[in-house]
């Protein structure tokens, strides 16, 4: 299943995607406001259940889309998780032994369609093609063969970067990670049953119909099954929360000049198995 959260109106919701058509869940499950709850209440077969023979309410461009889950507890981030990106800093270090992470807030990303907004303070708005892994059972301290038992679901990121502000202060990347609306998650949550784990996924970031980001996630320095592990060392994961796995070179700050995103672009994160991220670029104030 395709799993959305919108709103309609100014009214959220949250529904099963079918074709171009969205499934409204949240008349049909009352008791399920939000695909968070649903995550937390383990109760996809319900869903699963709800839509057999039941025809589609809404277009999805008839929608405002959200990130798939709105308000997860955990938006944790992977860097330099490409063999090829480590190569990409040119400062002849080996790979790393251990992955880098950072959070992001809820508010720093918005759905597809939706525009990044550039903020005032910085023209340097980079783009961050990503796979994203969604929780959908609280674990801790797991295996990293364990993994598929704890993963609801797949979607993707654009996670948009203030680089300047990443180098605001010493080890911390946090300020150029966060500022409001520079980043995007979405289209929806493709339940994981219906991609193969461990299958390598073909990811492609394109900027205004050029490719800027082409690579499969057979050159992960730290699988999917390896992240959980390690991250449930020190932190429990929720339903809901999110993992944002890394993204491969060819982010506009690599080239000579940089490439920023300005106004009007168009940047697309796509996967085959999971679909097209799409979001424009404005500037805010």
């Amino acid at each position: 299943m395709k799993l959305v959260s919108y709103k309609l109106g100014g009214t959220p919701g949250w529904g099963v995607v079918v074709d171009d058509r969205v499934i409204d869940m949240r008349q049909r499950l009352p008791r399920y406001h939000t695909l968070l709850d649903v995550l937390r209440a383990s109760a996809m077969d319900e869903v699963r259940e709800a839509i057999v023979d039941v025809r589609p309410d809404y277009r999805l461009d008839e929608l405002e889309l959200l990130p798939p889950v709105v308000a997860p507890e955990k938006i944790l981030c992977i860097g330099v998780n490409y063999a090829n990106r480590n190569d990409e800093y040119k400062d002849n270090s080996d790979l790393p032994k251990n992955p880098s992470m950072f959070f992001r807030t809820p508010g720093s990303f918005v759905g597809h369609g939706a525009p990044l907004i550039r903020p005032p303070e910085s023209p340097q708005l980079d783009y961050e093609g990503e796979i994203v892994l969604i929780i959908g059972t609280e674990c801790h301290r797991i295996a990293a063969e364990d993994a598929p038992r704890y993963i609801a679901g797949y979607t993707l990121c654009n996670e948009g970067t203030i680089r300047d502000w990443v180098r605001h202060a010493k080890f911390n990347v946090t300020q150029g990670k966060n500022f409001d609306r520079s980043g995007s998650i979405g289209p929806w949550m493709v339940t994981a049953d219906e991609i193969e784990y461990g299958k390598p996924m073909h990811l492609v970031t394109k900027v205004n119909g050029e490719v800027r980001q082409d690579d499969t996630t057979a050159n992960l320095i730290f699988d999917f099954g390896y992240l959980l592990s390690y991250i449930t060392i020190f932190t429990t994961l929720k339903p809901g929360d999110m993992i944002v796995t890394g993204t491969p070179t060819g982010a506009g700050a690599r080239f000579d000049p940089p490439k920023w995103l300005k106004p009007g672009d168009v940047v697309e994160v796509t996967v085959p198995e999971i679909g097209t991220l799409v979001n424009g670029v404005e500037d805010g104030l």
